[in-house]
């Protein structure tokens, strides 16, 4: 991916706008990593709760891609957000990773104390620990509160997005706002590949209903963070670039939304 494969976040730093994202890839994470890579990738979404911080840092060393390069970007546990433990909680982070800073420390969650673990992170990134500093699973109400009571707006909101789960009231004030989204579980965790709206979009491609859904994203100003360990699927996600959907299509994509999560809803979750 070249510069205009990248947007730019409020702090003037360029994020790519494919991640390949690690959640439940297990011991098959540094393959993953290294075959996206690979295949053009310069972006790796982890967190701290995956267990897998290690196996990124280990295949970007072995990748030989230089450090700058790559946009890595890792989460704040909800227990170190409650504990308080924010500077703690990204240095094992760090040491994990074997890295001297990531682009983008995330909250994973808008738990209690997400307000005083924000604070600490302006402070983590005046010190050049981390280059950005966004927030995930935040509705807009969440982002109010935060935003009334913070220094820095959030560079990034990583939130699920996908033909079935449009949050259009978060997604309008992120943008309002000049948060970028990020969406994760993009494809529903497989249940919007069927819809047949979209397969009749894939046909006339000759792609992917995955490749559609992707683009369709892009399209909306979206970034992407679509997961596999399968380094087929993980070179067809990045290979998005060569159509366009027309605004008949993104119409049609866009009135698939049922506001139906696969993931737990950012108002009501008990971990």
């Amino acid at each position: 991916m070249n510069q205009n494969t990248k947007v730019k976040l409020c702090c003037c730093q360029k994020m790519p706008i494919i991640a390949l994202g690690v959640w439940q890839s297990g011991k098959d994470t540094k393959q993953a990593v290294l075959d996206a890579l690979k295949a053009g990738y310069r972006h790796i979404d982890t967190a701290a709760c995956y267990g897998n911080e290690e196996a990124v840092g280990e295949a970007v060393k072995e990748s030989g891609i230089p450090r700058e390069d790559i946009f890595i970007t890792t989460k704040l546990w909800n227990d170190d957000i409650r504990a308080g433990n924010t500077r703690k909680a990204l240095l094992t982070s760090l040491q994990k990773l074997q890295m001297d800073y990531v682009d983008l420390y995330f909250i994973h969650w808008p738990v209690e104390g997400y307000v005083e673990a924000y604070l600490e992170m302006e402070k983590l990134k005046e010190e050049g620990l981390v280059k950005s500093i966004g927030v995930s699973n935040f509705r807009k109400s969440h982002l109010q509160n935060l935003l009334s009571q913070v220094h820095k707006i959030p560079a990034v909101n990583q939130i699920e997005i996908n033909p079935q789960m449009q949050d259009e009231e978060t997604i309008q004030f992120c943008q309002d706002n000049k948060i970028v989204l990020e969406a994760w579980s993009p494809l529903g965790s497989g249940a919007c590949l069927h819809i047949p709206g979209i397969q009749m979009i894939a046909d006339k491609y000759h792609k992917s209903t995955v490749q559609i859904i992707l683009r369709w994203l892009l399209q909306r100003h979206i970034v992407v963070l679509p997961k596999s360990v399968h380094k087929e699927r993980i070179e067809e996600n990045i290979d998005l670039f060569d159509f366009e959907l027309t605004k008949e299509e993104m119409e049609i994509m866009n009135a698939l939304n049922q506001n139906k999560r696969t993931g737990p809803d950012p108002d009501h979750f008990d971990f």
